[in-house]
């Protein structure tokens, strides 16, 4: 696909060659936040547009603001990789990729320029308004690939972007004492542990064991909940702000 009229009137076209057809989804009701991980902004568009690199994202934002969109939303970009999401294994064919320009952990987790956070939490909400997203499906790559990824990263400010409108947070409990599990521990209480983590969304198998794959959920939810301190141990901490957001989820609020 060459040219194409931008979805967001904010972005400008782009083109990767890179997407399908969304797969047995009429629209997205996802939007999945990365940031790219590499030494420069350009080198990043570069790869996302290479048809070699077979990866790509729907939009692109640069440090000082500027939006590209590369993939028209109607369509189905690379972006999510292998993932899961509230028993969804598709991500790429529900939901529209971001990519923020961020050398990320390799450089130090740099600081995410006030102009590119205003950018992002634009074309969310537009994003978000147009296809009717609900607040607790704006997530990060690493919410939906714990383990296999770590982007946005714990730097990312997810509470601004909840004081504008977008996403899901609540305030992380302090960090203090209390009980805590980690990796090894088992029975009840861990079972009681991935039955929240999987009725956030988060893909957790109901084990009763504390499992590396239930530390990298845990790790994946401080990275974005609670980013004081990601260890992947379920502390007093964890587990009250994971209870907190699951009580402020709209199908309980309801209740």
């Amino acid at each position: 696909m060459s040219d194409f009229i931008a979805d967001y009137k904010g972005a400008i076209v782009v083109p990767s060659p890179n997407h399908g057809e969304r797969v047995d989804v009429g629209a997205p009701d996802m939007i999945i936040l990365h940031y790219t991980g590499m030494g420069t902004a350009d080198s990043a568009l570069s790869w996302l547009c290479n048809v070699e690199s077979q990866v790509s994202s729907h939009y692109f934002v640069f440090e000082d603001g500027r939006v590209m969109q590369l993939v028209p939303e109607a369509r189905r970009a690379w972006h999510a990789g292998k993932s899961l999401w509230d028993g969804a294994s598709d991500i790429n064919s529900r939901s529209i990729g971001i990519e923020i320009a961020n050398a990320g952990h390799p450089a130090g987790l740099p600081d995410f320029p006030e102009a590119q956070i205003q950018a992002v939490i634009e074309l969310c909400r537009d994003c978000g308004e147009r296809w009717s997203i609900a607040p607790e499906r704006v997530l990060g790559h690493s919410d939906i690939a714990p383990v296999r990824k770590i982007d946005p990263g714990e730097k990312f400010p997810w509470d601004i972007l909840s004081q504008n409108g977008v996403g899901h947070w609540v305030a992380p409990a302090p960090i203090g004492g209390g009980r805590f599990f980690q990796r090894g521990d088992g029975g009840q209480p861990v079972e009681a542990l991935q039955s929240m983590l999987s009725l956030y969304g988060y893909g957790v198998e109901i084990t009763g064991s504390y499992c590396d794959k239930t530390e990298g959920a845990v790790a994946a939810f401080q990275r974005h909940f609670r980013p004081a301190l990601v260890d992947g141990i379920a502390d007093f901490s964890t587990i009250d702000t994971l209870h907190r957001l699951i009580s402020a989820l709209p199908k309980f609020r309801s209740v």
